[in-house]
C-alpha cells in the first residue's frame, strides 16, 4: 500500500472497506486516507471489483447491475459481505454492512448499520450518495433508450430517495395491466383500479425525471467555461401529447382515461404503449448543436464526464452530502490537460473520488493529493 497523502483533519465519507468472498477477494481490509484514492494495476487484478463493492453502499445492484450470484466469489459458499466505515463530521462514524446469502429465491440482501438491520436498503441514502462512471457507459448515447432511462433514474434516485420505490411500483403495475389485457376475459374493475394507480405512479415518475432534468440543466449552465463540453438535455416523458405542466389531479384523470382508451391497441401490441417506461432522454452537444450520438467517441466521453460532474454538484446542493465518485478507467481516455482539469474540478467539489487505471502515471497530476493503492490478483498489499 502506497499512501502519498497524510490523514485528513476531517473525516472522510468512506474511511475503510472490508470484503469477504466478494468477486476475486477472499478477504480484504483497506483503509482510506485521502479524498483521492487511486487503484492501479493490471487488467483483471480486481480494480473495478473494488469500485463495484463501493457502489453497493447505495441501493440497487451496483455499477455493473450484476446479480448477487455473480458478485459472490467463485468457489465460495455463494454468500459475501461488503462492509465500510463511514465518517461524518455531523454524525460521527458509522459501520455499514451489506450481507448477501443464497436462499430458495436466489439470494437475499441485508443491510446493517452498526450491527442493526435496516428496515429497507433505501436507508443507505440517508448516509451516503454514490455516483459512478464506467467504460460500460461509453455507449450511453448510441445505445438503447432503456439505458438512458436507467441512467436518468439513477441520477434522480441520488437526489430523491423515494424514486426507486416509485419506479418499482410503476413497473409492477405495468406488468399487472399487461397480464390482464392478455387474458380472454377482461376484468374492467381490476383494470380501472390498476390504471388509476398507473396514472398516479407514472406521473410521479415522469415529473421527478423532468424536475431532475431541469435542475441538472441549471448546474450544467453554471459550468460554462469548463474544459468539458456543455450538454443539452431534451426529455420526452413517454406520454404522447400530454403537457405535464397542468394540475396533478387533472393529469391523473387524463392519463387514466387515455389508458382506458388504448386498451384495444395495447392488447394487440402485447404491451402498454404509453407511459414513462417509453420515455427518451436525448443529450446534445450544445456548442455544436448536434446529438451526442453523432459526436466523436472522445466528445461523447467528455460530455458524459461533464454530466456526471454537474450531477455531483446537484447531489450536494439538494442533499447536503458531497457524493462519493467512482470513476473507472476515466483517465485513460483524456489528454493530460483534461485529466489535470478533471482532478482540479473534483478537488473543488470536495468529493471523495475513487479512480482506477492500469498505469499509475495517468494520475501524476494528482501529486501528493492522492493515496495510491496497487492492486494485484485480488490483493491490495
Amino acid at each position: 500500500m502506497e499512501a502519498d497523502a497524510p490523514s485528513p483533519a476531517v473525516s472522510l465519507p468512506v474511511e475503510a472497506l472490508q470484503l469477504a468472498d466478494f468477486r476475486n477477494y477472499r478477504q480484504l481490509s483497506v483503509g482510506f486516507e485521502s479524498r483521492f484514492v487511486v487503484f492501479h494495476g493490471d487488467n483483471g487484478a480486481g480494480k473495478t471489483n473494488l469500485l463495484e463493492a463501493l457502489s453497493l453502499l447505495s441501493p440497487g445492484r451496483g455499477l455493473r447491475r450484476a446479480s448477487y450470484g455473480e458478485m459472490a466469489r467463485a468457489g465460495g459458499s455463494g454468500a459475501f459481505s461488503v462492509r465500510a466505515s463511514l465518517g461524518s463530521p455531523a454524525t460521527g462514524r458509522l459501520d455499514v454492512q451489506t450481507l448477501v446469502r443464497p436462499d430458495e429465491n436466489g439470494s437475499s440482501r441485508m443491510v446493517r448499520f452498526d450491527g442493526t438491520p435496516a428496515r429497507t436498503v433505501d436507508e443507505l441514502l440517508d448516509h451516503l450518495r454514490v455516483v459512478w462512471l464506467t467504460p460500460a457507459m461509453d455507449g450511453l448515447f448510441t445505445g438503447p433508450a432503456g439505458d438512458r432511462r436507467r441512467f436518468l433514474d439513477r441520477m434522480v434516485l441520488t437526489v430523491d430517495p423515494a424514486h426507486g420505490r416509485r419506479a418499482l411500483d410503476y413497473e409492477r403495475l405495468v406488468r399487472g395491466r399487461n397480464k390482464l389485457l392478455s387474458e380472454d376475459r377482461l376484468d374492467d374493475r381490476w383494470l380501472l383500479a390498476i390504471e388509476r394507480q398507473m396514472a398516479e405512479h407514472g406521473l410521479a415518475l415522469a415529473l421527478a425525471r423532468a424536475d431532475l432534468a431541469q435542475r441538472l440543466a441549471a448546474r450544467i449552465e453554471a459550468t460554462a467555461g469548463s474544459p468539458f463540453p456543455l450538454a443539452e438535455l431534451r426529455l420526452q416523458s413517454g406520454y404522447e401529447e400530454i403537457d405535464l405542466a397542468g394540475p396533478a389531479a387533472d393529469l391523473e384523470d387524463l392519463v387514466a382515461a387515455r389508458l382506458r382508451e388504448r386498451r384495444v391497441l395495447d392488447r394487440a401490441a402485447g404491451r402498454t404503449t404509453e407511459g414513462p417506461h417509453r420515455a427518451e432522454l436525448e443529450v446534445r452537444h450544445r456548442l455544436k448543436d448536434m446529438p451526442a450520438a453523432l459526436s466523436s467517441t472522445g466528445e461523447q466521453k467528455a460530455l458524459l464526464i461533464g454530466l456526471v460532474v454537474a450531477h455531483a454538484r446537484l447531489v450536494e446542493a439538494s442533499s447536503g452530502m458531497a457524493p462519493v465518485l467512482l470513476l473507472d478507467e476515466v483517465a485513460a481516455h483524456l489528454d493530460p490537460g483534461r485529466r489535470a482539469a478533471l482532478f482540479d474540478i473534483l478537488e473543488d467539489l470536495g468529493v471523495q473520488s475513487f479512480l482506477t487505471g492500469t498505469d499509475a502515471s495517468l494520475f501524476e497530476a494528482l501529486g501528493a493529493r492522492a493515496q495510491r493503492l496497487a492492486v494485484s490478483e485480488g490483493q491490495v498489499p
